[in-house]
């Protein structure tokens, strides 16, 4: 078990979420608008589903905080579902003797969870299983990433995320990530930095909902700010590469996951992948006095952060709940029928690239944690001073360049 930890409850159409988040420590000043500003950026985005003009998302504390504090103990969040008033004689715990379930689904969906979950878990009813596996639960995780990214802010490292690809329509690589990049991301309809690719990415969304289908896409997630060595080389189970994407995978929808070059790097040869290794300056603290020529690696090497960005990019297929259903198979009578139609978005790609920074986030404050401990917030600052003052004094002296 890691240093940070957090677990989600809850349903889609239930009557909230909650998020659980154990492992901060004491002291780090959080409040309710920090949490309820990224919940609202995970609703943005064009071509989302008529649900988000339900749902407006804010957190009410059930534990772990006071007086603008968290206190060590567990934070725990509850989002309500403000649809619950329409499902609640669908979805109450309790039932009803004799009569049958209402909005019952027995024609799973190609691409979701419903026919593997019902063969899994016994069930007779789909629902039982796509109430969880609904991208809803993703509230609950951007909630806790929130706090995460709370504590990294401390510490001055700045999560960001932009659209690079969306319906086959790529973007145009910036010649330098803006600062803030989520302030730049944001103003863009489908958080994407070329304005070009906008306009054809919002034609494509709009062509797409009118063919009753959905769109996928990718979108790249930047850390800055991080010190060299998080994460370590020494167990499979500790590799920062590995335990991040573990979690971006493990995002509804998302099939892929790339770290600097990512699959590029098959293709070249050695000389064209590796970074180079420079002399830093009086600015390159977190980078031990050193720097790389490019950024290639995206920032990880052998499982260890080193120091310069972390850049990850993140695949996610078309949504699985289409308005012209695929064919499939009725749970009943075996015969052949057409899948469920479930309310749903175009595509989800932008809000994709808030989730994914919810879940960098909370890995890399795990990793942040296990590397400076430190049971308040001001002792994890000291224990992390000292270490860049200890990578700092074993620079040999360099002569003066004048």
């Amino acid at each position: 078990m890691g240093r940070l930890t957090f677990t989600t409850a809850g349903e889609s159409h239930g009557r909230g979420l909650v998020a659980v988040v154990e492992g901060l420590p004491a002291g780090l000043p959080l409040g309710a608008e920090a949490v309820d500003r990224e919940l609202a950026r995970r609703m943005q985005g064009y071509g989302r589903g008529a649900r988000m003009k339900i749902e407006q998302d804010r957190i009410e504390w059930l534990a772990g905080v006071r007086a603008g504090e968290t206190l060590g103990s567990p934070v725990a969040m509850l989002i309500r579902n403000l649809d619950w008033a329409n499902w609640e004689d669908v979805m109450a715990p309790e039932g009803v003797p004799g009569e049958p379930r209402r909005r019952r689904v027995a024609r799973p969906r190609p691409g979701h969870a419903d026919l593997a979950g019902v063969l899994k878990y016994g069930r007779q009813d789909a629902r039982d299983v796509l109430e969880r596996a609904s991208a809803r639960e993703t509230a609950a995780r951007v909630a806790a990433g929130a706090v995460a990214r709370r504590l990294l802010e401390e510490v001055g490292v700045e999560i960001g995320s932009h659209v690079v690809a969306l319906g086959g329509v790529r973007a145009a690589e910036p010649a330098e990530w803006p600062a803030p990049l989520n302030a730049a991301a944001d103003a863009s309809p489908v958080r994407v930095l070329d304005r070009a690719a906008e306009a054809e990415m919002m034609a494509r969304i709009d062509a797409a909902k009118a063919a009753g289908d959905t769109l996928g896409g990718e979108v790249e997630v930047v850390a800055r700010g991080l010190p060299v060595g998080l994460g370590s080389h020494v167990s499979w189970d500790r590799k920062l590469d590995g335990r991040l994407a573990a979690a971006l995978m493990s995002i509804p929808a998302v099939k892929g996951v790339a770290v600097g070059l990512g699959f590029e790097a098959a293709a070249r040869p050695g000389s064209a992948v590796h970074d180079p290794i420079l002399p830093g300056g009086a600015g390159d603290a977190t980078r031990g006095g050193y720097r790389r020529a490019a950024n290639r690696a995206g920032g990880l090497e052998a499982g260890m952060t080193n120091g310069e960005p972390l850049v990850l990019r993140v695949a996610m297929k078309p949504i699985a709940t289409l308005m012209q259903p695929l064919p499939t198979v009725h749970l009943d009578t075996g015969e052949a029928a057409q899948a469920q139609s479930e309310r749903s978005d175009v595509t989800a790609v932008p809000a994709m690239g808030v989730i994914a920074e919810a879940m960098t986030a909370l890995v890399l404050a795990d990793a942040l944690l296990e590397k400076c401990g430190g049971d308040s917030l001001e002792e994890m600052k000291r224990n992390l001073a000292g270490y860049l003052a200890a990578l700092a004094a074993r620079q040999p002296d360099r002569p003066t360049v004048r």
